[in-house]
């Protein structure tokens, strides 16, 4: 490459292949190279380079997506924030943390901690996943019941656009009702419109100390009602559901026994506050009545934090024990008042259409968020396997539709649902989407091909 900007770059093959793919496995990866900018500034020249010689960018954190969204697989040049991981700022007033982009979840959940604070979203891959990426992809996680999304905890964003611009969106201000907050246009956007360089995070104070009961139900029925009933109850900050098939899956990866005795169609991880095992009475009350009206079979209430980890295992180590049959995931939501119909209707139509396929659920079904995993069959290639996949998408995201539901609750867009995002968005919303892109921007280099479908920026 010719003219290039004072800036570290790496075309070391194995770098390529790392930097030049997230957690799916659909596409080679092919960059040209990866770039490792230090600042702001760095990533200034890096874009106003690459405008001038129409090279194309992919924005990288931590590449842990599963939608294929920090792919890198027609030579262009990743922009890794691998270097830009330094605190900032921290204000114990607000009380946020400012951090560059390329710092891991898991630091900044360290830092926050240290200071005697709590930044509350959460999941398996934090310590490797950053806070960039989190942000571009609005990274949900185990405990969006109680905290919500990623979005909801960015106070202020520096973002570099596609034009080379350098934007100072909200400040970390509390209150700033001065037009429109372009903050929220840059969170989820998958890195089409700007690269972010550096955020502001809220943080909060840190939660009581939680419990952990393990419920096994009688069947999908009975979930939701025995959401309802715990959650009326107790302070909940996740509920988390999971399959038989799960169970099976972690077992024979781990080599660990389940925890209940006998086997349930479903199950979930429930956390509830707990301070001084004050609720514990309640939460077994709870379950004895659950017992009694038929909902629940089987159950488990952990006792010190140990035993809570290994509760919450059965719920973290379902992807990884999937990993090696690399399934195609379809992560999906509906609003929780519909999640049991939906439920129903979905398994009826895989039972009724993919019967040879092996399907794996679980999920944050307490925010409505389903994950449905098909795992490819062990004699299959990946490619004939991803072909099927997308034939089967599109009777789900009729029923999505139907459900007035999401296509992607959590996992984002990228290059696997790109051409998808019609099941839920309107022709209008997607044609707006597209004129955004195109003003922030015109040249169509940062992370081309993903979340818009190309007809709609040509």
């Amino acid at each position: 490459m010719s003219s290039l900007p004072p800036i570290e770059f790496s075309e070391d093959p194995d770098s390529l292949v790392h930097y030049g793919q997230d957690w799916t496995r659909f596409w080679p990866p092919n960059p040209k190279a990866i770039a490792f900018p230090r600042s702001s500034e760095e990533v200034v020249e890096l874009v106003q380079w690459a405008r001038h010689t129409g090279t194309a960018l992919v924005p990288s954190g931590g590449r842990t997506g599963l939608s294929g969204g920090a792919v890198a697989a027609a030579g262009e040049v990743v922009v890794s924030l691998d270097r830009m991981r330094q605190q900032l700022d921290h204000d114990p007033f607000e009380p946020s943390l400012t951090v560059q982009a390329g710092m891991s979840v898991g630091e900044l959940q360290r830092l926050a901690a240290e200071a005697g604070w709590l930044y509350p979203v959460d999941w398996a891959a934090a310590g490797s996943s950053q806070v960039g990426g989190s942000i571009a992809t609005n990274a949900g996680g185990i405990r969006v019941l109680r905290y919500g999304m990623t979005r909801d905890w960015v106070t202020g964003l520096t973002v570099v656009t596609g034009r080379g611009e350098v934007l100072k969106l909200n400040q970390g201000l509390i209150k700033n009702n001065t037009g429109l907050d372009l903050r929220h246009l840059m969170v989820g956007s998958e890195g089409v419109l700007g690269i972010i360089t550096e955020a502001t995070m809220a943080l909060t104070r840190p939660a009581p100390e939680q419990s952990v009961l393990l419920l096994g139900f009688s069947g999908l029925d009975a979930v939701m009602p025995s959401f309802d009933r715990l959650r009326r109850e107790l302070t909940l900050s996740a509920f988390e559901f999971f399959d038989q098939a799960s169970v099976d899956h972690v077992s024979a990866a781990s080599g660990h026994r389940f925890l209940l005795d006998e086997a349930c169609p479903v199950y979930a991880v429930v956390e509830f506050d707990d301070p001084d095992q004050s609720s514990q009475d309640l939460a077994l009350g709870l379950f004895e009545q659950l017992v009694e009206a038929g909902h629940l079979l089987d159950g488990t209430i952990s006792q010190s934090g140990a035993q809570a980890a290994a509760l919450w295992h059965w719920r973290e180590a379902i992807s990884e024990s999937l990993a090696p049959r690399t399934p195609y995931k379809n992560d999906l939501s509906v609003r929780i008042s519909r999640v049991s119909a939906f439920l129903r209707d979905l398994q009826g139509l895989v039972a009724a259409h993919y019967p040879d396929f092996e399907v794996v659920w679980f999920g944050h079904i307490g925010d409505g968020n389903l994950h449905m995993n098909v795992l490819r069959p062990p004699d299959w290639s990946i490619d004939d396997f991803h072909r099927a996949g997308k034939a089967l998408s599109p009777k789900v995201f009729e029923l999505v539709q139907r459900h007035g539901g999401s296509v992607s609750a959590e996992h984002g867009v990228g290059l696997l649902k790109r051409d998808d995002l019609g099941w839920s968005r309107s022709v209008e919303e997607l044609a707006m989407m597209a004129a955004i892109k195109r003003q922030f921007d015109p040249d169509g280099i940062l992370n081309p091909g993903k979340m818009l479908p190309n007809d709609l920026l040509s």
